[in-house]
Order: C-alpha cells, then structure tokens, then sequence
C-alpha cells in the first residue's frame, strides 16, 4: 500500500523538496494531485533527510500545502510498437499529434544502460546522407556516434531535416531502415519547420518524432534523449531495423541540466555546468551501437551550438571525447552562402575507414578522400601566402590551387539543403574537382587509380 503526502517542505524552480520519506527509490516516478489536476515527477535525488523531485509539468501554482504527493514504486515507462513510426510525441513519450495513445502488450523503462562494450559488434557498413562533404570526406557508419558542432546562427537546422530526409542504407536493406528525430528546446516555428520538410520529403511515415518546444517545462528536455533512445533501442534490437537517430539540440539538454543541478544547489564545475555532466553525455551517446547476437543497429547524430562558437567548452569537448569524430560548422562558409557549410578540416570520422572502400563505397574512395583533404590543406597554406605577397606573385601552381579551392567550396561542398547526390555521384564530382590540378600534384593517388578514374 502506498503512502500518501499531504505536506511538500520545499519549491525551488521545477524542484519539490519532501522530509521523512523512507520508501522512495532513485527514479521513481511521483503523482502529485492539486485540487482540479494531476501532475507527475520523478524523484532525481536521495538522503537521509530530504527526497527531491522534479516536476514535469513545472511547479507553477503549486504550493507547500495545496498538494498531495504519492510514490508509485514504478519508474518511467513507454508502450512501444512498429506503430510509432510515424507518430510525435512529447518529452514524456505521450502522443502529441491527435492520433490516440500506442496499446501495446509491453512496456519499457526509459533508463535503459548503455551497451555493456563486450556485446559490442564492430561498425562496418556506411549510412549515405546524400551530402558530399560528409559521405566522401566524413563518412557516417552504421551504428557510430558522430556528433555535428554548430554556432548559434548557422544552419544546423536545415542541415538536421537534410540528413533525415535523404539519409539511406543498401537497397536490400532499405526497408528496415528508419529515422528517430528529437528536437530538443525548438521554438513552434522550428518544429512546424521540420515536419513540413518531412511531408515534403515523404519520409515522414519513417520517421518517429520526438519534439521539446522552448516553452515546454525545462525537466522534460531532461527526460527526452532517454525516451527517443528507449523508442530506437525497442526498433532496433527487436524489430531488427537500422534507425538513424538525429538529436537537436544538446546545449539546451545540458543547459536544462545545469539548471535542475543548480537548483539542487550541487557544487558547479566548469562554466557553472555540473561535475557529472561527462558521465551524463556518455549514459545517453553509449546508447547507440550494434550488438552481436542482434540484427538492428542504432547510429546517432547529436547536433549542438558551441557557445561563442568555442570548440573548446566542456559541451563539444566532452561529446568529442566520447563520440567517434565531428562534422564542424562554418561560419566563414555560411556567410560566403555555401550550404552546408561544413568545414572539412577539423571534421572527421574515426571509423571512416572501416566502412569506405571495395566492398562498401567504391575502391577508389579512401585514397580519393585522401587527396582531396591534402590539396585543400595546402590551399589554405597558399591563401595565407597570398595575403602576404598578392595572388598575383605566386608561382603557377599555387594559382592552380587557388582554383581548386574556388572549385571544391563552390562546387563539391555547396549543394545547398535539397539536392541529394549518390555516393558514386560525390566520388566523380571529387575526382571532377582534382582535375584542375597537375597529376604530379597528386601524391597521394597510385597511378593504376588515376589512370582508371581521373578526368582531364
């Protein structure tokens, strides 16, 4: 029999603090009934003394004496099916979209573990996003982590709807794959923005959407990466399907994160942001992978703004330390109107190399990926010379690379937010861009490549 608490001791923000509880557990969730409304927490803090909850749907009009608390002993959880494709829901998992609930004979705990690395099966295959940049130089393997690092202003946005609605597997496989979307503190513009791209795309009935608006209570941007990861581990693992998993935006869940740790008044750590913060990133990125004994596979695509577009702040640099490379945002190439504008030399890959290549992509493909980075890092030495000495000093082969340069940001990295080109069509439009060079110039392709795949 449950108890019944007729006394909160403590508000502070979305928090209720209670004295005497002796039967909560971590997790729990909480009912907490006002005169004409129900509303639910979670209970996120234990001691001796004091049990502390947060409320989902905030604590607004809500008082030390005109509410009753009651512990349920069950944690959060989610009825799943194949039917959620598709669907919306909101940060709790409830259906938004005016299509009834998901009935379902099961039920699954949001606070599922992380894959344990031993039942781990290595990532192989590739996912073909449609965007040259990422494809040909950053290649997104099927069950990796790779996180896109933005600015406030930049089009991650438009680059987030792209990569939902072109991303692709192998046509044999084409049928189990599908798309969990999770926007995370978006404004009713932007959430409107992405469906509608959706519909356009017809994708729409492979994807399941969860959406946290900005004037949504700010402890749902807490629970919602768990629900959409618990929705995607359900697909993968027991329907077997290949889900893609691309989450907006991780600055506001660490900033809801580092408002929930404030008001639990917890010792703060770099930026103000919590001590645990490196251990909560990693509970939620180590979710996605591919399990041996298991068909499915999850692949994630976190998405987040760097504050003062600093690559340095514990939020990219934590995801960096636990995700398998980045795809960096421009804004020098933003404001030249190259879309998407990644910058392709901090961005890479760090599994890229096992899933690229004969028997993936195409045999030409590393030791292409090779030389374009190569020749576009010596454009960049030559840039800087030219601001020294005039471009029209330089020697005939630098000249020749400032067209390459021209080439390969107007040409192979813009393709703007609809066009989707093939993997094929990505590796010839590289070799296409290389063509301005000299052959000596390519030092990093053989000659039986060259001479197979290079057009003069």
């Amino acid at each position: 029999m449950f108890k019944e608490y007729l006394k909160i001791d403590k508000i502070e923000g979305p928090l209720i603090f209670l004295k005497g509880i002796k039967e909560a557990k971590y997790g729990e969730i909480i009912e907490i009934k006002l005169e004409n409304e129900q509303r639910v927490g979670k209970v996120i803090t234990i001691d001796e003394n004091m049990v502390v909850a947060q409320v989902f749907e905030g604590t607004s009009g809500l008082s030390t004496v005109n509410a009753s608390v009651r512990f349920t002993g069950e944690s959060m959880t989610l009825n799943l099916s194949k039917n959620i494709l598709g669907r919306m829901f909101n940060g709790l998992g409830n259906p938004i979209d005016g299509g009834g609930p998901i009935y379902s004979s099961k039920s699954y705990n949001i606070n599922s573990r992380p894959i344990n690395p031993v039942s781990r099966k290595y990532p192989r295959d590739y996912i073909e996003t449609g965007i040259s940049s990422i494809d040909v130089l950053s290649t997104l393997i099927r069950g990796q982590k790779l996180p896109i690092f933005s600015g406030n202003g930049l089009p991650h946005k438009e680059l987030a709807a792209q990569i939902v609605s072109q991303a692709k597997i192998a046509s044999a496989l084409e049928e189990k794959f599908a798309v969990c979307f999770v926007a995370i503190g978006v404004t009713r513009d932007e959430g409107a923005y992405f469906v509608e791209r959706f519909e356009e795309s017809g994708t729409l009935d492979n994807v399941v959407m969860f959406m946290n608006y900005a004037d949504d209570p700010v402890t749902e941007r807490l629970s919602i990466p768990k629900c959409a990861l618990t929705a995607a581990e359900y697909l993968a693992f027991e329907e077997d399907m290949h889900i893609l998993v691309v989450m907006t935006d991780m600055t506001n869940y660490c900033e809801a994160l580092r408002e929930i740790a404030s008001a639990k008044e917890e010792v703060p750590s770099r930026k103000g942001y919590p001590g645990y913060l490196y251990s909560d990133l990693a509970f939620i990125y180590e979710r996605a992978g591919m399990l041996k004994d298991k068909k499915g596979s999850i692949t994630f695509i976190p998405i987040l703004t760097m504050p003062n577009d600093d690559i340095t702040h514990p939020i990219p640099d934590l995801t960096g330390y636990i995700t398998e490379g980045q795809i960096v945002l421009s804004r020098d190439l933003a404001n030249k109107d190259i879309n998407p504008p990644i910058n392709v030399m901090p961005s890479l890959s760090r599994l890229m190399k096992d899933g690229i290549g004969e028997g993936y992509t195409r045999e030409d493909h590393p030791d292409l990926a090779n030389q374009l980075f190569s020749s576009f890092s010596k454009v960049l030495d030559v840039r800087s010379l030219a601001q020294i000495i005039g471009e029209s000093d330089l020697s005939d082969l630098d000249k020749l690379y400032i067209e390459y340069g021209k080439m390969f940001e107007n040409t192979f990295l813009n393709q703007g937010f609809s066009d989707r080109r093939t993997i094929v069509q990505s590796l010839d439009l590289g070799w296409k861009t290389l063509s301005i060079l000299p052959l000596e110039a390519l030092d990093r392709l053989d000659d039986e490549t060259i001479s197979k795949y290079h057009r003069r």
